[in-house]
């Protein structure tokens, strides 16, 4: 897979977050990996491994989330702006192989696709608070 596609995939793992308790994320990670059709070893370790590690932090991220986003409570923002917020901040703090301006940009592209018409500017507007 490309590393966008990679990242695409955590995103969709990411947003399961919202829906299921943390004591389900293992059923949950089984079960997203068996929905995988053509996924390698290797990427399916990457997926999965990324996904352990962004939940890992996930207090911290949306704490950073919160301070940047002035007048929108974490709770509140649509749930695929907040995965794909989640998964920029992460990569932002965490990875120092991609530059901040990647996450945003991949961020945003997958805002796009997914979310409404106002979520590209939206997730930009709060990920460009935190670089």
């Amino acid at each position: 897979m490309t590393r966008r596609a990679l990242r695409e995939q955590v995103f969709l793992m990411l947003f399961r977050v919202e829906f299921h308790d943390t004591e389900e994320f293992k059923e949950q990670i089984e079960l997203y990996k068996e929905q995988l059709e053509e996924c390698s070893e290797k990427d399916c370790d990457y997926i999965v491994n990324k996904f352990k590690n962004i939940a890992e932090k996930l207090e911290e991220i949306d704490a950073a989330i919160g301070e940047a986003s002035k007048g929108w409570k974490v709770s509140r923002m649509a749930k695929v702006d907040l995965a794909l917020i989640r998964l920029a901040v992460y990569e932002m703090r965490y990875e120092e192989d991609i530059p901040v301006k990647v996450a945003i940009n991949e961020a945003v592209e997958l805002a796009k696709q997914y979310g409404t018409d106002d979520s590209s500017s939206f997730v930009n507007g709060v990920l460009a608070k935190l670089a």
